[in-house]
């Protein structure tokens, strides 16, 4: 009864872990398109919580392209991984990219990158 009781106390913190967390980002011309480079963090905790891709999306929430994470990064945080032939519309001075979680939720806020 007491194990029952405590991993009942544990359960909100469980469920409370914090979303990925974007850091920094950078764009590079290449080729025909873009390369998206995204370095996060977060507290992934083994295959079945872990950060697992990002999305460039412009400005009006129309997805450019998305970045799958095949596995979890656990104590390499935070790390950096990019994004090759994102095709991005000529004129787009900025877009917008988010990270999500195995559990399918996104990052809170949304990093707004530049492009040169």
């Amino acid at each position: 009864m007491t194990r029952l009781l405590l991993l009942l106390g544990l359960a909100p913190t469980l469920a409370l872990a914090d979303p990925p967390t974007i850091l920094d980002a950078k764009a590079h011309p290449s080729g025909m398109g873009w390369k998206i480079s995204v370095t996060l963090v977060h507290g992934d905790e083994g295959w079945d919580h872990f950060a697992d891709g990002w999305e460039v999306l412009d400005m009006a929430g129309n997805s450019l392209g998305f970045r799958e994470l095949m596995h979890p990064h656990g104590h390499n945080q935070p790390f950096t991984r990019s994004l090759s032939s994102v095709m991005i519309p000529d004129g787009t001075r900025k877009v917008r990219i988010r990270a999500r979680c195995s559990d399918g939720s996104w990052s809170e806020k949304d990093y707004i990158l530049k492009l040169d």
